[in-house]
């Protein structure tokens, strides 16, 4: 019976050590990006969803030409702010920024590897006629 003991504890042993190293490697792939970089769109979608774990999901829809069917690009966002900015921009021609991470444990964290952390409104307002120069006449 004195082994029973021994035996407990080596399980538990391998239980928390097991857990360390999830936890370990979920802070490795949250903290470090496989790619990042930047696309175009128009913000298509944008909502919170999740039925124990609330992730913020967007929707980007890429186009190359008018006229043909857009490229949709899902995204995720972690940071409140950023998703806050993008609630306003919904609609727009906007530049994402993001960074992806592959081989999260869980989706949790986002129901895709892409979290968008930057957003940039595009302006395309025609800029205000220049005075002509006194040389020119």
């Amino acid at each position: 019976m004195q082994s029973m003991p021994r035996i407990l504890v080596v399980a538990g042993v391998v239980v928390v050590a097991g857990l360390a190293l999830l936890s370990l490697y979920t802070v490795l792939a949250l903290n470090w990006s496989y790619s990042d970089g930047e696309r175009t769109g128009y913000l298509q979608k944008f909502s919170r969803k999740g039925w124990i774990c609330k992730t913020y999901e967007g929707e980007l829809a890429m186009t190359t030409v008018p006229g043909v069917a857009p490229i949709l690009w899902d995204f995720t966002v972690r940071d409140e702010a950023v998703a806050s900015q993008m609630n306003t921009l919904v609609g727009q021609r906007v530049v994402l920024h993001y960074e992806e991470h592959r081989g999260l444990p869980t989706s949790c964290f986002g129901d895709t590897a892409y979290f968008a952390d930057r957003i940039q409104a595009l302006d395309y307002s025609v800029p205000a006629e220049q005075p002509a120069s006194p040389t020119s006449r």
